[in-house]
């Protein structure tokens, strides 16, 4: 708050000096908001406490023990559902507001953990074998209960990225899987199709109104997802990436339309910026058809020049228009 109008208002007389005095003190004084301060540095401490708990065991596991282990990553995990499963409000569709400052953090913290638990089974005791699937699956399932039962949006991320990963394992054969290998189509495919169903599930969760602010987090996933595999199958379908790119201005007019819809500068942005590449490789493509040519490298040179500039210029006029709307 600006004193400026106070001191106008003290020399026409209007105010006194005691009063302005008062109001001077009351504005060095006030009170400043360390919220976002404080929730960022918890969440650090949680992600803090998850690395260096698998830190120690790494380093100590000879010594401590794997059961012993085990049992206290069971024991916090367990502590963690038990104090947020007593402690939660009544579950609605709606928004259900955390009880306490604390909540949100022990909840991350007990799935964190519960992750580490079913990783650490698996790769010590094989525990599911070679069906890597479950390894995913399962910490998938208690993820997405866990966020629309506690109403979290972190928990939800981590349940989407959880799905990306248990889609890419299931259809992909277990020797790619091993080499570490996913040059493969029907990766691409896969996270092109996942990537469709998280925006149609994010549109249905808004029209159901069923927990309807995680429509946003389903589609920032989707979107991303969908924009990534699109391009990478342009990239690795080389003799159709004409028709890969029609799929592309498909699905940046689809987002194109919602970011005018629902007001959005941050959807407009992220489209136009992999619509962009995929322009782009498409032009240097047809430049450099037969051969990389001196008149190419310059025509290209002039071309990022050129559509740099009106890059900037098309996101300042979109963003103006949206504002106006």
């Amino acid at each position: 708050m600006s004193t400026n109008i106070f001191e106008k208002l003290h020399g026409e007389g209007i105010i006194s000096n005691e009063s302005l005095q008062k109001i001077k003190a009351a504005e060095h004084n006030k009170n400043i908001s360390v919220y976002w301060e404080l929730k960022t540095l918890l969440y650090l401490g949680v992600l803090l406490f998850s690395t260096g708990l698998g830190i120690v065991i790494y380093k100590n596991i000879d010594t401590i023990g794997h059961q012993f282990v085990l049992a206290f990553i069971a024991l916090v995990s367990a502590f963690c559902f038990y104090y947020c499963y007593k402690n939660k409000l009544p579950f609605s569709t709606k928004k259900v507001e955390a009880p306490n400052a604390y909540f949100d953090y022990i909840l991350l913290l007990g799935c964190l953990t519960f992750i580490s638990f079913i990783g650490y089974i698996q790769f010590q005791y094989h525990v599911f074998g070679d069906r890597y699937g479950l390894v995913t699956f399962i910490p998938m399932l208690v993820l997405f209960f866990c966020a629309y039962y506690f109403d979290h949006l972190g928990i939800l991320s981590l349940a989407i990225t959880n799905l990306a990963a248990w889609a890419g394992i299931a259809v992909i054969p277990t020797k790619i899987l091993k080499e570490n290998n996913f040059d493969n189509p029907v990766v691409i495919i896969t996270g092109l199709l996942l990537g469709a169903v998280l925006i149609v599930f994010a549109a249905v969760t808004k029209r159901r109104k069923l927990k309807p602010h995680f429509e946003f987090t389903y589609t920032n996933f989707g979107i991303h997802l969908t924009f990534i595999s699109c391009l990478a199958a342009m990239f690795y379908f080389e003799h159709i990436y004409l028709v890969w790119m029609l799929a592309l201005i498909a699905i940046s007019y689809f987002f194109y339309r919602k970011a005018f819809a629902e007001k959005s500068f941050y959807y407009l942005l992220i489209l136009t910026l992999y619509f962009y590449i995929g322009l782009s490789y498409v032009v240097i493509r047809l430049l450099f058809f037969n051969s990389v040519g001196e008149a190419g490298i310059y025509a290209a040179c002039m071309y990022f020049i050129a559509s740099g500039a009106g890059l900037i210029f098309f996101l300042v006029h979109m963003n103006k228009k949206i504002k106006s709307l």
